[in-house]
């Protein structure tokens, strides 16, 4: 019994992965993906004003942008980004379609930022 239900194995292991931390699905699909990595990985925190999807380490941020990121929104994650950048965060900002249909070079990416150590402070 998972709580008041009799939940199935792969019902239960969803329910083990989401988090009230994480603002989307998609958001949730990157956590589960990035937990093997065991590097220390917050979603939702705030820099500079703003939340930011992903910080991970010190200084990596990752932002996963949806299809509403156009028009003001995205002027205003490009200006958050360059402040970011300016206070030594390194972002990288990549589409749900990067995410749900390219994964492995999201991961290729990620990992080649941690190589170079700039996820630290």
């Amino acid at each position: 019994m998972f709580g008041r239900y009799d939940l199935k194995p792969a019902a239960r292991r969803l329910l083990s992965e989401i988090s009230p931390w994480l603002d989307s699905g998609l958001e949730t699909f990157v956590f589960t993906r990035l937990r093997w990595l065991r590097i220390r990985t917050h979603p939702q925190v705030v820099l500079l004003g703003r939340r930011v999807d992903f910080l991970i380490g010190d200084r990596r941020v990752l932002q996963i942008d949806g299809g509403h990121h156009v028009g003001a929104q995205r002027e205003d994650d490009i200006a958050h980004d360059a402040l970011l950048r300016l206070h030594g965060y390194t972002v990288i900002r990549v589409g749900c379609f990067q995410v749900t249909d390219r994964w492995p070079e999201v991961q290729d990416l990620l990992l080649r930022a941690i190589a170079q150590g700039l996820h630290l402070a």
